[in-house]
């Protein structure tokens, strides 16, 4: 990455992509940044040039690739549920396409490609995972895996054909940023924090792996730079229970706060009804079976091959959860507590 780089982003207004987004402006790159949705309340910086457009228009693809040096696919339906099933897949999949076939045709640039871990899928108990785990005879939960898993073997086919992707697969992202869906989990921490008694599935004994928004961020560009065409690379922080991740939001907090222990059975009633009254009433269900069965599982996950190949360097995550902590502070009008702070 050249300090005269020009990059597209797609997806450039959620949570990921907003940052990379002002990370390669405040980097000198000229950044055009695609948008269905109108741009936040403070804008992009002046390098940033906002095109919109849409993953179902090709043409608006192809006009916003036009002299580009590379490009950042981050746009995806990564949503709990959706009302007709199909758009999972003419998003994550179609809309992967329509890039991949623009990026072909406007020159060949490189395409950094963000999917999920998920598509690896749920890890033995105890075991720690990486890029060659074989997810053969392991379930897939969600419409949203199913279509990422899809999705990179589309990918797979166009670098077999010669075309230039890199694939990143975050895990649970978290950090300062827009409180969007994608970043569920820092809703999570700020509802905590105001006494609003989170449900912990299993006691939050299930392991997954968090890491910060910034280290993703990091991971892309440096995908861009020194990845490997057709290789995926694992952004990820540290492996952790549910339950010792709130322990740590305890400790900066300097209280301990009340949390729900949810019993699985409790919780796929709950989920059955949120889906029912979705479906007659309208709305949006809170939580759905198949992401239940999701959090019920392991998520144990290593970014050795991404730190070897890349420089990937993550934070570590106490570090992480200080961070955004007192982040959220911030955005409350809170006062920071100093005492608690690591560092």
């Amino acid at each position: 990455m050249t300090s005269t780089s020009c990059y597209l982003v797609t997806g450039a207004t959620g949570f990921i992509g907003d940052k990379l987004v002002r990370s390669l402006a405040r980097q000198g790159h000229q950044v055009r940044a695609l948008s269905r949705r109108p741009l936040p309340p403070s804008g992009f910086p002046a390098n940033v040039t906002v095109i919109h457009g849409s993953l179902e228009d090709p043409a608006s693809l192809a006009t916003a690739m036009q002299d580009c040096d590379g490009i950042f696919h981050l746009a995806g339906y990564a949503k709990n549920w959706a009302r007709h099933r199909q758009v999972f897949r003419d998003i994550n999949v179609g809309g992967l396409a329509n890039v991949l076939h623009a990026a072909r045709e406007t020159g060949g640039p490189r395409v950094v490609w963000t999917s999920t871990v998920m598509t690896f899928g749920p890890t033995p108990p105890g075991q720690v995972c990486d890029e060659t785990y074989d997810r053969a005879g392991r379930p897939s939960y969600t419409d949203y895996e199913r279509s990422k898993i899809e999705a990179e073997v589309l990918a797979r086919e166009h670098v077999d054909a010669g075309q230039d992707i890199v694939i990143c697969n975050p895990t649970r992202v978290f950090g300062p940023g827009l409180l969007t869906e994608g970043n569920s989990l820092t809703r999570l921490i700020d509802d905590y924090n105001q006494g609003k008694a989170p449900v912990v599935l299993n006691w939050g004994r299930n392991v997954g792996n968090f890491v910060l928004v910034d280290d993703v961020v990091q991971g892309h560009q440096l995908a861009m730079q020194h990845g490997q065409s057709g290789e995926r690379y694992i952004l990820g922080g540290e492996n952790m229970t549910m339950a010792a991740f709130f322990d740590l939001v305890d400790e900066f907090s300097g209280k301990e706060h009340f949390r729900l222990p949810g019993r699985p059975t409790g919780a796929f009633i709950f989920a059955y009804i949120q889906l029912w009254k979705a479906l007659l009433l309208g709305g949006y269900p809170l939580i759905t079976t198949p992401w239940i069965r999701t959090f019920l599982s392991e998520w144990a996950y290593s970014s050795g091959k991404a730190e070897r190949e890349l420089g990937y360097r993550p934070t570590p995550l106490r570090e992480a959860v200080d961070l955004t902590y007192n982040w959220l502070l911030k955005q409350r009008g809170d006062p920071v507590d100093r005492e608690n702070a690591v560092g």
